[in-house]
This record gives C-alpha cells, sequence and structure tokens, in this order.
C-alpha cells in the first residue's frame, strides 16, 4: 500500500501563499474542474460564434479565397508604390467550393464554431492551464512567469493573424491558379471540408509555431538549453524549420513554404537572443551569490 507521503507529491497554497501538501485524489479534482470551467468557456464562445456562422464563413472564413480580399490589394498596391510593376499583383482567384455528403455544411459549421472558439478563448484556456500549474511553482518561478498569459496569446494571436492575412491568401492562389493539362479536363472545385480543414490547419499551425520564443525562454529558464547551444545547432534547426514549413504549407508553392520559413528563422534568432539574456541573468546572479 502507498504511504501518505507517497501519495502527496503536488502542492497547493494555503491563503498566506505557502505551500501545502495536496493528496493525489485533490490534483485530479482540481484538474477536472480546470478542465471542466476550460470546456465550458471553449463551448459558450463555439456557440456564440454559431449563432453568427453565416456572417463569419461570409467575411472570414471564405475570405482569403476572394479577389478583393484586403491582401492581395495590400500587396499590388505596394507593389506599385515600390515602382515594381505587377510583380507583388496575385492573378485573381475564383474557388467554388462543392459538397459531397448531405451533412457537409451542417458539420463544416459545427468545424468552423469549434476550432474558432478554440481560438478566441485560447488565453482563458491557457489561464486555466496556468493557474492549475501555479501552485507548484517557487516565488522566484512565479516571479519570472509574470506576463506569461499576455505573450503566450500575443504570440499565438500573431501567428494566427501571419497564417491568416499572408501564408492562406498565397496558398489558395495558387492552388486556384494550379492547372493539370492542357485540354481543361481537370477543374479545381475543392470540398468545402478541405476548404475549412486547409485554412484551419494553417492559423493553428502558425499560432502555435509562433510560441517559440516563448518555449525558448522557459527552456532556458530552467537550464535545458543556454544561447550557445542554440547557436551551435542552429544549422539544424534551420533544417527543421524548413521542413515544418513544408508541413505548415499545404501547397508544394515554394513560394508559400518561404514566407513560413523566413519568419519562423527570424523567431529562432530572437529565441537565441531571449537565451542569452537569461544566460546572462543567471551569471550576474551567481556572481551576486559569490
Amino acid at each position: 500500500m502507498a504511504t501518505n507521503s507517497n501519495r502527496r507529491l503536488f502542492f497547493k497554497r494555503d491563503g498566506y501563499g505557502n505551500k501545502a501538501d495536496m493528496s493525489f485524489i485533490e490534483h485530479l479534482e482540481a484538474l477536472r474542474w480546470h478542465i471542466v470551467r476550460a470546456g465550458l468557456v471553449w463551448i459558450a464562445v463555439a456557440i456564440a460564434l454559431f449563432i453568427k456562422i453565416d456572417w463569419i464563413f461570409d467575411h472570414i472564413i471564405f475570405a482569403p479565397a476572394e479577389s478583393d480580399f484586403i491582401t492581395y490589394s495590400g500587396l499590388c498596391n505596394l507593389s506599385h508604390y515600390l515602382h515594381l510593376g505587377d510583380s507583388l499583383c496575385m492573378p485573381p482567384v475564383n474557388i467554388q467550393l462543392q459538397g459531397n455528403t448531405v451533412s457537409g455544411p451542417f458539420m463544416s459549421a459545427i468545424s468552423i464554431a469549434m476550432i474558432g472558439g478554440l481560438i478566441v478563448a485560447f488565453p482563458y484556456l491557457f489561464w486555466e492551464l496556468w493557474k492549475f500549474i501555479k501552485p507548484a511553482l517557487s516565488k522566484k518561478e512565479l516571479q519570472y512567469s509574470r506576463g506569461g498569459i499576455f505573450w503566450v496569446s500575443l504570440c499565438f494571436f500573431l501567428g494566427a493573424l501571419f497564417g491568416y492575412f499572408l501564408l492562406a491568401p498565397f496558398t489558395f492562389n495558387f492552388l486556384a491558379n494550379f492547372t493539370l493539362g492542357t485540354k481543361g479536363a481537370y477543374r479545381y472545385m475543392p470540398t468545402l471540408d478541405d476548404y475549412i480543414d486547409t485554412l484551419n490547419n494553417i492559423i493553428l499551425g502558425c499560432g502555435l509555431s509562433f510560441e517559440l520564443p516563448i518555449l525558448a525562454y522557459v527552456l532556458a529558464k530552467i537550464g535545458l538549453i543556454t544561447s550557445d547551444f542554440l547557436k551551435k545547432y542552429r544549422k539544424y534547426a534551420f533544417i527543421i524549420i524548413l521542413i515544418v514549413a513544408a508541413i505548415i504549407t499545404p501547397s508544394p508553392d515554394w513560394t508559400s513554404q518561404v514566407i513560413v520559413a523566413v519568419p519562423l528563422l527570424l523567431l529562432y534568432e530572437i529565441s537565441i537572443f531571449i537565451a542569452a539574456r537569461v544566460d546572462k541573468d543567471k551569471e550576474k546572479k551567481e556572481k551576486e551569490w559569490s
């Protein structure tokens, strides 16, 4: 039979902010309520989005596949401003979605609402995760993690916006204008669920990829990586980033892959800078102690 000390592996904080033993059952109970609250908020946001699903589909979901999307006009205007002619102007897009199942539109609406709810409620969902792990952190670790929810959410939303406004238009434009053969036997008519899945993968993939600096900060704080380690394996990291860019971008267009790879490479360099700052702070504190 397990001893009492073996069962009390987790902690909670009392009214004075001090750590107190927390049993395994209490730990599971706390986790259950965090999951319940996060799930309720996620479902509530999804229901709110489902109520406005027609407007969301017309103005948000299908917008990157229309020729008047802001990215197309913005890049074209930028091309003219830089006196580059029409080099940045992309050909018009004409995508007609089709359905091959009776329940296709309804299930697609559910998918849009659930993924949209996940994106909109991301700060709260991460806050619930943070509340769960917070009692196990020391006061020093809590001090390091100040503003963590803000920075994690900011990086996620920046990545999601990057995927929506830049990567998605390039992807759909390339696929819509790609032809196979010269006799017109091939006609590009993607299914509704395929289009939505592609857009979801792009947005979520970019959102998670932009968390690289946050991950580097956490790993540097706990001592798993250093700036010298990141510099040493930079060339291998670049290869991995190119592979990740190829996975995130569903189209084989090298332009889309470069659009993803360049920001990820920049984020890697930012991660090196962040790790270097963490290393510098550690050295400073070690000198103060010595």
